[in-house]
């Protein structure tokens, strides 16, 4: 399944209601959570220490951060839709945020986008996108959330 293009808000209008699509899989590893530790300076032993989760945690091994998995959002989305013709993109806020279950390194992720909303505010478009992070072979999802974005089209 190829990106969908949008290039206008009419041709995003249409899709209000739809599944606009699926991510690519992705692998969440040891050294991007590390990574993401050192830019947050959030060094938690359950995310960064290896040897004693396999002790300690519940999980038998490290987790991701909740927000490193927002946090690769933008990465995901830019898979599943080409927005073309605009000037600016601003990430406007995002609610209802519900983590489901952690992230376990290793683990592949992915994630599934469905338009709620879209609105013209003079001349801005404010959609709203469900999205949720799927975790292959888990149970629950790694989290659920309604994104929103407004885009400033040229046309």
């Amino acid at each position: 399944m190829g990106k969908l293009v949008i290039n206008s808000y009419d041709d995003f209008e249409k899709h209000v209601g739809e599944i606009l699509g699926k991510s690519e899989w992705q692998k969440i590893t040891q050294d991007q959570i590390n990574l993401f530790a050192d830019a947050t300076l959030d060094h938690q032993w359950i995310h960064t220490d290896p040897e004693r989760a396999a002790k300690e945690s519940p999980f038998g091994t490290t987790i991701a951060h909740g927000y490193l998995s927002v946090s690769i959002l933008a990465y995901h989305w830019d898979q599943i839709v080409e927005v073309n013709n605009v000037k600016m993109l601003v990430n406007y806020g995002m609610n209802n945020l519900k983590f489901g279950q952690p992230v376990v390194v290793n683990s592949e992720v992915r994630v599934v986008a469905k338009l709620r909303s879209i609105k013209n505010l003079r001349g801005l478009s404010k959609a709203e996108i469900d999205v949720t992070m799927e975790i292959k072979g888990g149970k629950k999802d790694a989290f659920e959330a309604t994104v929103i974005f407004v885009y400033h089209f040229d046309n």
